[in-house]
């Protein structure tokens, strides 16, 4: 469980990325990226950084490969942006929990249950 430091961590990284990468980052690649979820280690020496695309599912490799070259110009101006005594080490990963709760939805829409009155 993340400590209350972990947290703040966490949401203050989450905005200033969330930021950069729409405002900063002229890579093609990432306009439809969107940070979903930030991760930091117990000694906040690494964040794990969890992105979707708003785009098809084939360039997400290619999204996830732009935002590692980048990690190094994101850390500096993360630095620059955010006063922290130490800027983590950024690791990006793909969030799939939006595609698998979509995924989700579609199967129960097809199992085509009847539903019972007074439901809706």
């Amino acid at each position: 469980m993340p400590t209350r430091r972990q947290r703040r961590m966490n949401a203050l990284l989450r905005e200033a990325l969330g930021e950069l990468l729409q405002r900063e980052v002229a890579d093609p690649r990432l306009e439809l990226v969107t940070v979903t979820d930030v991760n930091t280690t117990s000694d906040l020496r690494a964040a794990h950084i969890f992105v979707t695309f708003l785009s098809d599912p084939q360039v997400h490799e290619e999204g996830l490969q732009a935002l590692a070259k980048a990690s190094g110009y994101l850390r500096q101006r993360l630095g620059q942006k955010v006063y922290l005594r130490y800027v983590p080490e950024l690791v990006f990963h793909l969030d799939e929990s939006t595609e698998r709760g979509l995924h989700i939805d579609r199967i129960l829409r097809d199992l085509d249950i009847p539903q019972e009155e007074g439901e809706e």
